[in-house]
């Protein structure tokens, strides 16, 4: 005969599941911040219509030392960007990138992306991380100095800081040049990026303004090895001295 679970022993454990569980989120969410602080390259690619190209890109990418892979694809329904995303998730967690899906928390959410970037004018902060828990990392674009300084380190967990030089990815959006990297640096709450027509041409000056990550697209998507793109731009950030 077996012996009966007193009640209030059956909701002990149930609320130690619970526990557990919110244990393992926790962790998860510090796991992610530890990454996200030590990453220096960051690549923001889209996809091919069917997707083909992007395991590729990826693929090479991070084994040239990218670390964090975003998703920016403004073209495709959602549908198609949700089967995207969720391949590319289940690909950065096998080849140990943090993956981040573009201006769309939902979709963030519902793959179980790393986290999710947004811009000055997309849905707020606030609601962002309402919607998609304390674990998941937010970044959000800026642009001025007022921005930075406006960060709220309780939501966000890093900032882009951009466009260093004009680029077609944000046609209209003037270059704000290493004078707001020289600002970021002295001033950011969080992690920042540089970004916005950086390759290894001029890397080193945004090194050399203060900048201590960089996020790129076509230094390395466009490239016909990749690989060894991104590995061009690793050794420039992990050489002492690059940006003299």
């Amino acid at each position: 005969m077996l012996a009966r679970v007193p009640c209030g022993g059956a909701r002990r454990e149930r609320g130690g599941v619970r526990d557990l569980a919110a244990m393992s989120n926790a962790d998860q969410g510090a796991d992610r911040r530890a990454r996200l602080a030590a990453a220096r390259l960051y690549l923001v690619c889209g996809a091919a219509p069917d997707g083909s190209e992007l395991p590729d890109l990826l693929r090479g990418a991070v084994a040239g030392g990218v670390e964090v892979v975003q998703l920016r694809e403004k073209h495709l329904p959602d549908d198609e960007l949700l089967a995207v995303a969720n391949a590319a998730r289940a690909l950065c967690g096998r080849i140990g990138a943090l993956f981040i899906v573009n201006d769309s928390p939902f979709i963030a959410a519902e793959v179980g992306a790393d986290g999710v970037h947004v811009g000055q004018e997309d849905m707020p902060a606030r609601a962002v991380r309402e919607l998609v828990g304390p674990d998941m990392l937010i970044g959000l674009s800026t642009h001025t100095p007022e921005q930075i300084d406006a960060t709220d380190a309780s939501l966000i967990d890093y900032i882009g800081v951009g466009p260093i030089h004009e680029t077609p990815t944000k046609p209209g959006r003037e270059a704000v040049g290493l004078e707001l990297i020289r600002h970021a640096s002295a001033h950011a709450a969080v992690p920042f990026f540089a970004i916005g027509g950086l390759d290894v041409s001029n890397i080193p000056a945004a090194l050399a303004a203060g900048a201590e990550r960089v996020c790129v697209l076509r230094a390395i998507a466009a490239a016909e090895d990749p690989e060894r793109a991104a590995r061009g731009l690793r050794d420039l950030l992990d050489t002492p001295g690059a940006e003299d």
